[in-house]
């Protein structure tokens, strides 16, 4: 089975700082990965390569065989990024953001129903029609979470996303990625909690300075 997410030899460098060595991965259907690692080590600036947010000094990241700097439509089309701060439109209340987002993807289809269950089930439906700068940090992070998930996709990237979520939060992040998980999505979510790698099985790979470890 080919990977549906494949890098070769990407890196990023800070002028002579090495953010991130030459990295070689993939990541197949059906896999969670965790990714560990000290404050530094290199994984939001992975993260952010791998979402086309940063651009990398060397290498290549494909989608499905997209390639994500020359193909980026039909890449990103199958890519979702869920950053430890979500930035969200001011002028947009929450349920605008969700129908925007389906819209922009094609998956208008079903989206009230869509959309109220997953306002529901992470305890955002009373404020749907809120700004999310009226929303606490966690209200945002969930925020974020629901624009990944309203939309169609292969491979879901998220950094640090239990990081701000109460406990009913997490439950309900982990059900929603072993759904994916178990429809064929790649998922990759950097964190500290290692507690996430054992509940949802995932492989981890570490980070250190700029290295990853593939284990």
């Amino acid at each position: 089975m080919p990977p549906i997410l494949q890098t070769q030899e990407l890196s990023r460098y800070y002028g002579s700082f090495r953010a991130l060595a030459e990295t070689n991965l993939s990541l197949f259907p059906g896999q969670i990965v965790l990714l560990a690692g000290p404050n530094g080590a290199g994984k939001s600036t992975l993260l952010l390569c791998l979402s086309g947010l940063l651009r990398p000094t060397s290498g290549s990241v494909s989608v499905e065989g997209f390639d994500l700097y020359t193909d980026e439509v039909e890449a990103k089309r199958r890519l979702a990024f869920v950053p430890d701060v979500p930035r969200f439109y001011t002028e947009l209340t929450a349920w605008e953001h969700l129908l925007f987002i389906a819209q922009a993807y094609d998956a208008g289809a079903g989206f009230e129903e869509r959309a109220e269950r997953l306002l529901r089930s992470f305890d955002l439906w009373e404020g749907r029609n809120l700004y999310p700068h009226n929303y606490s940090r966690g209200m945002r992070l969930k925020l974020g979470l629901l624009l990944a998930l309203i939309r169609p996709l292969r491979v879901l990237l998220m950094d640090e996303p239990a990081s701000a979520l109460d406990p009913d939060g997490v439950e309900m992040l982990k059900t929603h990625l072993l759904e994916l998980r178990d429809q064929g999505a790649a998922i990759l979510i950097s964190s500290h909690n290692l507690q996430l790698a054992e509940d949802l099985h995932a492989r981890r790979w570490t980070m250190r300075q700029g290295q990853l470890e593939v284990m």
